[in-house]
């Protein structure tokens, strides 16, 4: 325990001129005085930890002191190999930044730990596009990319409808989600409104510049899995009401957004003598509804609107003379 947090410690001391004891026990969650005790056993370890005293004072690193990776183990090695997603850091145009980096990283690790790149690429693999899609790379994805990681603001020309838009963007981050990619961005025009924008829908992107300072308390992973849900919930506009088998209630998650279908079927009141249940359950549109319910067969019935049952009722009519009855 406290090897790795004297390893902290360092690896802290060097990625800044200088911290403050203060600043240390906040970083490794430890006492003042323990901080001290750390530092001047790293000193006695042979690590240049140099304390300045006063108001201004800290602790730093002299001489330009820098320290191999030598305190990961086994785990912590491979783990570090598996934060790269090969395919996205492709489409980006940040692969051979990466490899480079892989190979900085490989070349400072142990000798014991050097085949952790290997081990963990023959036990891991990203695929993120969904079954049966091309996946298609948006060709302003990199500059899309290089303006995010140089924080610059872009002028984008983005597809809504039939009609296009010119935004002035502040690009935060980038998603990939099924295979699509999104940008988040401020829009400072909108009252500083952050908005998601799917790449493949800008038409040209002009990177300028200006620099825009970042908001620090923006988190990407949470307000993406905010709007996430905000986006699933806005497109169930209509309800529906449907009489499901036991079988059909199982396969009700298959076939329709599966937090709708939870929220029904636990929103449900007790099943009927033959097992079946009889759920109000929100829909995107009659059509959708259509097209989802279909994969449940004769294992739902639609109650409610009247429309959307007389459509399965001509369904079925259908397939009666398709099949007709069955030969004695």
């Amino acid at each position: 325990m406290r090897a790795a947090r004297l390893i902290k410690m360092v690896l802290l001391l060097q990625t800044r001129p200088s911290m403050t004891a203060a600043e240390l026990a906040r970083e490794l969650e430890v006492s003042e005085r323990t901080v001290t005790r750390d530092a001047q056993a790293l000193s006695e370890a042979g690590v240049p930890v140099y304390a300045e005293r006063g108001r201004a004072g800290g602790y730093r690193l002299i001489g330009g002191y820098r320290t191999r990776l030598t305190g990961l183990h086994r785990g912590e090695a491979e783990a570090l190999f598996l934060s790269g997603v090969p395919g996205a850091l492709r489409e980006m145009g940040l692969e051979d930044a990466a490899s480079a980096a892989r190979l900085k990283v490989s070349a400072a690790l142990l000798p014991s730990l050097r085949d952790a790149p290997r081990t963990a690429a023959q036990r891991f693999h990203l695929d993120a596009p969904d079954w049966f899609k091309e996946p298609r790379t948006p060709g302003l994805l990199p500059a899309v990319a290089d303006a995010v990681w140089d924080d610059r603001k872009i002028t984008a020309r983005y597809r809504r409808g039939e009609r296009e838009v010119v935004r002035e963007l502040e690009p935060y981050g980038l998603v990939l989600k099924a295979g699509g990619w999104y940008l988040c961005a401020r829009v400072p025009s909108g009252r500083g409104a952050f908005r998601v924008y799917r790449i493949d829908r800008f038409t040209a992107v002009e990177a300028g510049a200006e620099r825009f300072a970042r908001d620090e308390e923006f988190d990407l992973p949470a307000f993406w899995a905010e709007r996430a849900e905000q986006f699933a919930r806005s497109i169930l506009r209509a309800e529906i009401v449907v009489r499901l088998s036991p079988r059909g209630a199982r396969e009700l998650v298959h076939a329709v957004d599966p937090r709708a279908a939870r929220e029904a079927l636990d929103a449900a009141g007790a099943a009927g003598a033959d097992g079946w249940v009889t759920v109000t359950l929100p829909v995107e549109s009659e059509e959708v509804a259509h097209t989802q319910l279909r994969m449940l067969g004769p294992e739902a019935e639609v109650l409610e609107p009247a429309s959307l049952r007389e459509r399965f009722a001509r369904d079925a009519r259908r397939l009666a003379g398709l099949y007709g009855d069955p030969a004695p």
